[in-house]
């Protein structure tokens, strides 16, 4: 009961901030501080992260420079603020940040609940376990009376224990508010398993003494949409985010790239010619210039892009995008975006 009435203060809490926070304009908030303010990970290799000379990259780092060059023409403009799991949701709804774009679930409580709009997909998961390879485990069913590591004020506290109880399976959580703590704890032997999204897995995986010393299980326990997200209540900053998303998605679908983008301005398929800003006007409708997917593209690249060059096959990640959910609609996958017309 003690717990269920402290989730609920913090909804209520969380829809009373955030209604609060969207009450202003936030595109005219961000045009006059000159930048736009990004929540993202405290570190999660090929998302968000962060090197020695304090530059940040990543897919989730990418797209919030994309929504930087939407409004400013620079997407370089743009800073970011390192959040916990469990700080996150707060610091939006409370307009510390002004985007959320930290490898986040959508899920309806959240949607629903805590005063936060999904802007959509950039990465579909699921949550999957890990374990030292020396156990010799191969599946999670053979994981009864482990101690497992793991995230607080995330989805996969709930899906562990459902996964576990469902396979008549008992364990031990054992939770840390930051990321790098939960490998520190799986790394020193502290727990048996590991568990998180399995891109997460991949990326933090990079972290341990010795990365090939572990296997992830092959089981993948839920659906983990990781997306974009923006206070509720602000419709105009909302679909910029929501639209950038999709340019990104639909200039990869074009074949519009980062190196092509001005030439490609020329062509004569008119849905370039719209994402491109020399048909139509869609920048009005969103109250930005005509070229703003234009200057996302060229800026920082299509969805394909970024997706490679940060978390693709030839990266430290490996994930692969042949064959899985993350590939475009037209090859077999589930990245899709509505058309700019």
């Amino acid at each position: 009961m003690k717990l269920r009435y402290a989730l609920g203060a913090l909804t209520a809490i969380g829809m009373a901030a955030g209604a609060s926070a969207a009450s202003a304009d936030t595109l005219e908030d961000i045009k006059a501080k000159g930048s736009i303010q990004c929540g993202v990970s405290q570190g999660l290799p090929g998302f968000s992260s962060q090197d020695d000379a304090g530059n940040w990259t990543g897919i989730d780092v990418d797209f919030c420079r994309g929504v930087a060059a939407a409004v400013f023409g620079d997407a370089d403009a743009v800073k970011f603020t390192p959040l916990s799991a469990k700080e996150r949701f707060t610091a939006l709804s409370s307009g510390e940040v002004d985007i959320l774009s930290r490898n986040t679930t959508w899920t309806m409580t959240r949607d629903t609940q805590l005063g936060l709009n999904f802007a959509g997909v950039n990465y579909y998961d699921g949550q999957g376990m890990m374990v030292p390879s020396e156990l010799g485990v191969t599946s999670a069913t053979e994981l009864d009376g482990a101690s497992i590591c793991t995230n607080t004020g995330t989805t996969t506290e709930l899906n562990i224990t459902d996964y576990f109880r469902a396979n008549n399976m008992s364990f031990e959580l054992v939770a840390f508010e930051k990321a790098d703590e939960v490998v520190a704890a799986y790394d020193s032997g502290r727990c048996q398993v590991y568990t998180t999204d399995r891109s997460g897995l991949a990326a933090q995986r990079l972290k341990l003494a010795d990365p090939e010393a572990h296997t992830v299980l092959p089981e993948v326990i839920s659906k983990e949409p990781l997306g974009p997200v923006v206070r509720q209540g602000d419709d105009t900053w909302f679909n910029i985010v929501k639209w950038t998303l999709n340019a990104m998605i639909n200039a990869e679908e074009l074949g519009v790239t980062s190196a092509n983008a001005a030439e490609m301005a020329d062509s004569d398929n008119p849905n370039i010619k719209r994402l491109l800003g020399t048909e139509g006007t869609f920048g009005e409708q969103l109250g930005l210039p005509n070229d703003w997917a234009m200057q996302v593209i060229s800026q920082v690249g299509n969805y394909g892009e970024s997706y490679e060059a940060n978390v693709g096959a030839n990266t430290p990640l490996k994930l692969a995008r042949e064959g899985s959910v993350n590939a475009l609609w037209t090859n077999g996958g589930l990245i899709y975006a509505p058309p700019i017309r």
